[in-house]
């Protein structure tokens, strides 16, 4: 049987089906999870992705770090179930305490759409063992509240614990700190990327299928636990 990998949808939530799309590609079993869910129905890992949760009221991310649907994930997550934020879902997850720093408002002051290199700082987490370190990847970005800032103390811990999971490539489209794009947490299952792996799975509708291994690497550390 495939590992089952929630995608949780919160009002506002866009790229939701997107997730499910990728998750089903890599060959997995997207499980549907509703933000007022108290429990993540024994799924394997989970995907908070991208959009407007809650309308994006207070700061981006703010109201769904709160939601009933995050109390058993913190907790999971806390014991090692893997999750995937991405762009929303990173700021949700920041704002949830699982992952360090925030996400602000793009340097620019402007919504940024467009294909986006990045380079893969770490290969050694459970979203990213299919790519080399070093390795650059073309997936979109589309933000406007993109920008991850943290204390230098903190940056510098990220960098010496190998944390930093990607970096923007060829101009960085948020103005992040030290181009940062994506981080992970101490034990490299938790991992926030602010551009979108999910809408680079498919040649025909994307930029290419650089995406398309964030989830086929989670998948490979679930089978491999089994």
């Amino acid at each position: 049987m495939s590992a089952r990998v929630g995608v949780v949808t919160f009002p506002g939530s866009l790229d939701d089906a997107d997730a499910r799309r990728a998750v089903g590609l890599a060959g997995g079993q997207a499980v549907t999870l509703w933000h007022k869910d108290a429990d993540l129905l024994g799924v394997d890992a989970v995907v908070l992705p991208g959009g407007f949760s809650y309308g994006d009221y207070l700061r981006a991310g703010a109201i769904a770090g709160h939601a009933p649907v995050m109390g058993p994930l913190v907790a999971a997550a806390r014991e090692g179930l893997p999750v995937l934020g991405i762009c929303n879902g990173f700021q949700v997850l920041c704002e949830a305490g699982l992952l360090p720093g925030v996400l602000t408002r793009n340097a620019g002051l402007r919504f940024v759409c467009r294909p986006q290199a990045l380079v893969i700082e770490s290969s050694a987490t459970v979203w990213t063992s299919r790519y080399r370190g070093g390795q650059r990847v073309v997936v979109p970005v589309k933000n406007g509240e993109g920008r991850y800032v943290a204390d230098e103390a903190t940056l510098d811990a990220l960098e010496a614990e190998g944390r930093v999971v990607a970096r923007y490539a060829d101009g960085d489209p948020s103005g992040s700190s030290r181009s940062i794009a994506g981080v992970a947490s101490a034990d490299g299952r938790v991992v926030g990327l602010m551009p979108h792996p999910e809408h680079a799975v498919d040649a025909l509708t994307g930029p290419g299928t650089d995406g398309l291994g964030f989830f086929a690497s989670v998948l490979d550390a679930l089978v491999g636990a089994r």
